[in-house]
């Protein structure tokens, strides 16, 4: 049985978020949880929550044990940009694009 949770619009880059979530695919939670939590950036703390969010749907809705349950499918996707402009030389304006990003996870049962 399968269990997602998603989080869209975070602001962070979709390139940083993807190196969090390389690191964690495929683990058993419990180390997954171990991994972001020494893990200094931005992108781990948002994981993190996002993966205990998934841990929490599973075990409410599902009644799945926790011990059981591994990364299966991690996503960062893309998101908006925010777009902002700064003063620059001469009276011009130069464009700065703050990215967005929609991550999505799905943890499951491990298949022994």
């Amino acid at each position: 049985m399968t269990t997602l949770a998603s989080v869209r619009g975070v602001r962070l880059s979709p390139q940083k978020g993807r190196l969090v979530a390389d690191g964690i695919r495929g683990l058993p939670v419990e180390k997954a949880l171990d991994k972001l939590r020494f893990q200094g950036n931005k992108g781990a703390g948002i994981i993190k929550r996002l993966l205990e969010s998934a841990i929490a749907n599973a075990e409410h809705n599902d009644g799945v044990d926790i011990d059981e349950l591994v990364v299966t499918k991690i996503n960062v996707e893309r998101g908006a940009k925010l777009k902002r402009f700064a003063a620059c030389a001469k009276g011009r304006g130069v464009r700065i694009e703050k990215p967005t990003c929609h991550i999505y996870i799905a943890v499951s049962i491990k298949v022994q």
